[in-house]
């Protein structure tokens, strides 16, 4: 028998000697050139098949994949905002906690204005018989921003241009002489003359360690030996070796609980009141009462050595 071979279609991931093998095959098995080019076929197919479904399987496992992707995100998304959730009825709660708070002072401080008011209103009915508050004592008193007179001066004292500042100086200036200079005390006077009326000044002493701070009277001596004391004229308190002293006579021992950064001194003339109080954490200090003014009174400062340091008035709006 002869046998004719018949051309079969070359599968797509055959060789040549893949395809003469299942050629030969074919015919051995069969003898038949049609079922040759049958088996071929089929192989063909089942192998596009095979290759189809591997390609699906990838495909799948790939998407598959691509899916798991997403879910996570939305697993972190909705962790994410359950945090937030929580985060936020935090906050809702931190919030109307504040703002019962908020509340609570606003009523607290409402009860505390009005208190200050009465207490205020207390004052003002007899503010001269209280020596506290010197922040509502000024608002009864005319308020100066005082500057010192160099005519007064004593030669040892020093006084900056314009006029807010004295130091000791040595050696002593050569000045000319006045009936106003001071010559046995080391004092200068503010250029404010009071004959009646109500005056408020503050002092600067900070950094002083040795003053005499008041008023006295226009005419008091300015030669010879002096004793400060109300009985001639002079009515101040001290401060001398670490120690306060009211200037009377005789002299009166004060204790301080704070040192003064500012005296502030509060004058009326017609009640014949001069008071001291330390600006500093607002106490009182010492008061001259019931005094019997005349004439012409004026700010008084007096420095003891050239270790004193400045005194300086100050200067209000």
């Amino acid at each position: 028998m002869f046998l004719v071979p018949l051309l079969v279609t070359k599968p797509k991931f055959f060789t040549e000697k893949q395809m003469h093998k299942l050629k030969v095959s074919s015919y051995v098995l069969s003898g038949d050139p049609t079922q040759d080019y049958n088996l071929g076929d089929r192989i063909s197919e089942s192998s596009e098949e095979l290759f189809q479904r591997e390609q699906l399987k990838k495909e799948h496992g790939q998407l598959r994949r691509d899916n798991e992707e997403p879910k996570k995100q939305n697993e972190q998304f909705t962790k994410d905002n359950e945090k937030l959730k929580t985060e936020y009825e935090q906050f809702t709660k931190e919030n109307e906690q504040l703002k019962k708070e908020i509340e609570q002072r606003t009523k607290e401080n409402e009860q505390l204005k009005k208190e200050i008011e009465r207490k205020k209103a207390q004052f003002k009915s007899a503010w001269r018989e209280i020596p506290v508050y010197p922040d509502w004592r000024k608002e009864e008193f005319q308020t100066v921003n005082l500057t010192l007179d160099a005519a007064t001066a004593h030669p040892a004292l020093f006084l900056s241009e314009e006029g807010r500042r004295v130091t000791w100086q040595e050696p002593s200036q050569e000045l000319p002489s006045c009936l106003q200079r001071f010559v046995s005390l080391p004092c200068v006077l503010g250029q404010l003359h009071v004959s009646s009326g109500r005056y408020f000044w503050e002092v600067e002493v900070q950094n002083t360690h040795s003053w005499d701070l008041g008023v006295c009277r226009n005419n008091v001596a300015r030669n010879g030996r002096v004793t400060m004391s109300p009985q001639n004229g002079f009515w101040a308190i001290r401060l001398y070796d670490g120690e306060y002293w009211g200037l009377t006579s005789p002299e009166t021992s004060l204790t301080l609980k704070e040192k003064p950064c500012r005296v502030g001194v509060f004058l009326d003339y017609e009640a014949g009141d001069v008071s001291f109080y330390n600006m500093t954490d607002e106490s009182h200090i010492f008061t001259f009462s019931k005094q019997k003014f005349y004439g012409v009174l004026r700010p008084l400062f007096r420095l003891w050595s050239s270790d004193s340091g400045p005194l300086i008035t100050v200067q209000m709006d």
